[in-house]
């Protein structure tokens, strides 16, 4: 069953968003403001060239009149009819070549600005990603954060890289134009302004469907998306049960749902402007009509003063002050959808990132001649940093005389443990256990008992609800997450390997390690035979997820992987589950040298896997029932007597 997103895609403020994406443009503001100027003059130029239009047009019909009331020669008519025009003609163009640059550079200027801000929205919406807890992956699945990154992240950026400059030159045109337009014939704007309220009314209605529909149709995508990588990555399990026909009926509803909503929102997108250009020409006409009309029958009365250089202009501003209109309610589609992607990409953004207030963190240390643990001034690195420099790791925890040490032996302890994933859904039920330095602890017990559960916490994926977990006698949240996971070696039952070479892959425990120390690590998990056989080695090149080695291999070098990080503490997550019996026994002497002098939790399906352990727990509906070693709980003849005789592994 797919999951939904559980960030919901709901109308939010427009103008807090707006605000919001200004924030994220802050740091360019000389940048935008010199853009904005020079995108300004360019729609000044556009009123100013189309205002010369006229004393162009007067100019030139009064010294038409003048030469036909009184006869010249050729050349002296020449000059009497281009008296004037040429240097209005010459001004025009000079008006119309410096908008044309500063269109340009201003367009080229919010470009730039747009791409930056972008980046830094996509920087930090990564980057808060790594700060959420595991939990919030629970919840979203990754189709659907995938899409903030793609489809909603696109919508901001063709926002503002287009729609910003377009809707301040249109703005800017608008109110321009409207001014010349009073200032030429007042009685003929009321026209204009009489059509203009119809048009306002038409993008309100429309633009409000838009706005709706274009928010179904990023919910949609992401919800396409969402089921598209799901498919994707279980495409062996759809084939392995014959569910083409079950996930393809399944795709056509969601890309029939993704169909209706682009359907509609982009009717509503489409329909505007030719319902807006229509009605520019409806008031092209009337307004030419009534002009043509005041020419031919002049009226003593500057209201109505109109002559055919004032009419050419004016319906050359009543097309220049209708197409803005057009073109800002077309823009208002790709706005919407812009401020419909940054909502969803916001919301992911205030998500509460993972607390840590711990103040414990690692550090190294030596012994006095008073057998006193000293701080070293050096940072702590690594486990292997301390073995080579014969330095003991320890937790430095603040205190008001100044700090305290305690050696790092990876003696961990859960008292009275109480957790649920949910409210009111207890997973774990006062669960208390030990674990001493050196000691191997399994859990078995039934799927879902909460095996698994246990490990969660002591890496703090999870908080608990009631009582503690100690480490060292230090209450884990009083840790500092980062330096208690580099405490922690984990080899989990599905493994995740990145695109590289073998070698990047198992250095990834521990991205300072040397190649010898890679080509050891392989040794103790006995994956270094195979790895040689490869056609470059330990530079062989890994695809995605290392779909080019076999299940068994995959886990082999996970294992290398925690081997080489050195941890004190192991948690061994179904580790052997994907290894056939023949390689599980080589790989149990490495194993066993893996975990020499290291605290080791074992969960395991496998019985066999788990008899040399200090102490087995059986955990059943989040609680311990049987505790002891193997022989202890043998003679118990209890639930692990009746899963060991019963059958080899559990279900």
């Amino acid at each position: 069953m797919r999951r939904k997103m559980h960030v919901e895609n709901k109308p939010k403020n427009a103008f807090k968003t707006l605000a919001r994406m200004y924030k994220y443009m802050s740091g360019h503001t000389l940048g935008l403001v010199f853009a904005i100027i020079l995108i300004i003059f360019s729609s000044l130029a556009g009123i100013i060239g189309t205002s010369l239009l006229r004393p162009l047009i007067n100019n030139l019909m009064n010294n038409i009149k003048l030469l036909m009331d009184a006869g010249h020669d050729a050349s002296t008519a020449k000059e009497i009819i281009m008296s004037g025009v040429f240097d209005t003609l010459v001004i025009m163009i000079v008006v119309y070549f410096l908008g044309a640059l500063s269109t340009y550079f201003g367009n080229r200027l919010l470009l730039i600005i747009s791409q930056k801000t972008t980046n830094r929205i996509r920087k930090e919406l990564f980057d808060h990603l790594q700060s959420l807890p595991v939990g919030f992956f629970d919840r979203n699945t990754h189709g659907e954060l995938m899409s903030r990154f793609t489809n909603d992240m696109e919508h901001i950026t063709m926002a503002l890289e287009q729609s910003l400059s377009q809707t301040i030159t249109s703005a800017i045109t608008i109110v321009g134009t409207f001014i010349m337009m009073v200032y030429y014939s007042p009685f003929l704007t009321i026209f204009v302004i009489l059509m203009l309220f119809v048009m306002l009314r038409v993008v309100r209605f429309v633009g409000k469907k838009s706005a709706e529909n274009f928010r179904n149709q990023q919910k949609s995508l992401g919800e396409l998306n969402s089921f598209i990588e799901e498919m994707m990555e279980g495409q062996k399990v759809v084939k392995i049960f014959n569910h083409e026909d079950k996930n393809l009926s399944e795709f056509e509803a969601l890309n029939e749902e993704l169909r209706k909503a682009s359907t509609d929102a982009q009717t509503y997108a489409g329909i505007l402007m030719p319902i807006m250009g229509n009605l520019s020409y409806v008031q092209y006409a009337i307004t030419a009509c009534v002009g043509a009309l005041i020419i031919a029958n002049p009226v003593n009365l500057a209201f109505f003063a109109m002559d055919v250089g004032t009419l050419a202009s004016f319906l050359q501003f009543t097309r220049a002050f209708s197409q803005p209109i057009t073109q800002i309610a077309n823009q208002t589609n790709t706005l919407l959808a812009a401020l419909a992607g940054a909502e969803r990409i916001f919301a992911v953004l205030d998500e509460e990132p993972e607390e840590d207030n711990g103040k414990t963190t690692l550090a190294m240390a030596k012994r006095n001649e008073n057998n006193e643990l000293v701080l070293v001034d050096k940072p702590f690195v690594d486990m292997t940093q301390c073995q080579k420099e014969n330095l003991i790791p320890v937790w430095k925890t603040p205190t008001p005389e100044g700090y305290k040490l305690t050696e790092l032996k990876g003696d961990v302890r859960f008292n009275n443990v109480v957790f649920g994933y949910v409210e009111d859904v207890i997973v774990l039920k006062n669960l208390s256990l030990y674990a001493k330095p050196g000691q191997k602890i399994a859990f078995v017990g039934s799927t879902g008992a909460g095996k698994t559960t246990v490990t969660n916490l002591l890496n703090r994926f999870y908080e608990i609800k009631e009582g503690s977990i100690t480490y060292d006698g230090i209450d884990i949240r009083d840790i500092k997450k980062a330096d208690l996971r580099r405490t922690l070696g984990f080899v989990l039952q599905d493994v995740h390997l990145f695109e590289g070479t073998i070698k990047d892959n198992i250095r990834y425990g521990r991205l300072d390690a040397t190649d010898e120390e890679v080509v050891q690590s392989a040794k103790i998990a006995n994956a270094h035979s195979f790895i040689k056989r490869l056609p470059q080695g330990y530079d062989t090149v890994l695809t995605k997820d290392g779909i080019n080695l076999s299940q068994g291999q995959k886990q082999l070098v996970s294992i290398a992987r925690a081997a080489i990080s050195d941890p004190p503490v192991l948690v061994l997550d179904e580790a052997t589950s994907s290894i056939d019996t023949r390689t599980e026994k080589l790989i149990e002497k490495g194993m066993d040298s893996l975990m020499k002098n290291k605290t080791t939790f074992v969960i395991a399906h496998r019985l066999s896997t788990v008899r040399n352990a200090n102490a087995i727990m059986v955990i059943e509906n989040g609680e311990i029932i049987e505790r002891g070693d193997h022989e202890d709980l043998l003679e118990l003849k209890g639930r692990y007597y009746s899963l060991y005789t019963g059958m080899s592994e559990l279900s």
